[in-house]
């Protein structure tokens, strides 16, 4: 089993949660959502956050808006709604268990 699988495979399990918490408090461009995953190293390209936005959408967990740009055609902007809101605060205390959790467990091998 290589590394780098089960990395990959960690990172995709916590992206959906990492996309709504970029979002939370402001609307935001898909170049900008990518632009911040990357800086937090949550590695992500177009081809894998357009799916992912579509299916926060269809949950009811996004909406946007269309905005006018002045270099070139509008852009999309997404942001949370009132459910995505409400879910965020959900999941944040699901994975601030889930890192209870595991600290637990890795303080009882070392």
């Amino acid at each position: 089993m290589k590394i780098e699988n089960t990395k990959a495979q960690m990172r995709k399990g916590v992206l959906e949660y990492c996309i709504l918490l970029v979002l939370d408090g402001k609307p935001l461009y898909a170049s900008d959502i990518i632009d911040e995953l990357k800086n937090s190293k949550m590695i992500v390209v177009e081809g894998t956050l357009y799916p992912l936005l579509t299916r926060l959408k269809n949950a009811g967990l996004l909406a946007y808006k269309w905005e006018e740009s002045t270099q070139g055609p509008p852009r999309k902007y997404y942001e949370l709604t009132e459910v995505g809101n409400e879910f965020v605060v959900e999941l944040g205390k699901s994975w601030s268990e889930l890192v209870e959790a595991v600290g637990t467990i890795k303080k009882s091998k070392s």
